[in-house]
């Protein structure tokens, strides 16, 4: 009988190992050993809503029902595919924030970083605002 060829032992080699890996993986997810046979765990909720001051600044955050897309509000949100979206709100003015899938949240003022609730991204908007008004973001310009 031939020797198998190295191609044949890497590729056995890297079976055996993803093989483990997923089985190690599947044992240690969360829920996988507490939840009980015919129960289905409820979806992990998204962020809490918040109504706080902040630096002299009432800042407010609550989901939104995905209808409110069909109004033009939180068009990001719907190229991602969520049900739901988040709104901000700044002295009462609207703050348009994004999440981007498990990296976080942005807001149009801080759009290139990331912070991990969007009260984060509320407070970083105030810090960045300096006491200027949020303006009105209009994603169909």
């Amino acid at each position: 009988m031939s020797r198998p060829t190295r191609r044949q032992a890497i590729g056995v080699a890297t079976g055996a190992a993803a093989s483990i890996a997923l089985v190690g993986t599947a044992a240690t997810s969360p829920g996988a050993a507490s939840a009980a046979p015919g129960k289905t765990e409820a979806p992990a909720p998204g962020p809490a809503p918040f109504d706080e001051v902040f630096q002299g600044r009432r800042i407010e955050g609550a989901p939104a029902a995905a209808d409110a897309h069909a109004h033009g509000q939180a068009h990001a949100q719907g190229h991602a595919g969520n049900d739901a979206v988040y709104r901000v709100w700044i002295d009462g003015r609207e703050l348009h924030v994004m999440q981007h899938g498990s990296s976080g949240w942005s807001s149009a003022i801080n759009h290139y970083e990331r912070f991990a609730t969007p009260l984060d991204t509320a407070r970083t908007a105030v810090a960045s605002l300096k006491g200027a008004h949020v303006v009105p973001f209009d994603h169909t310009a």
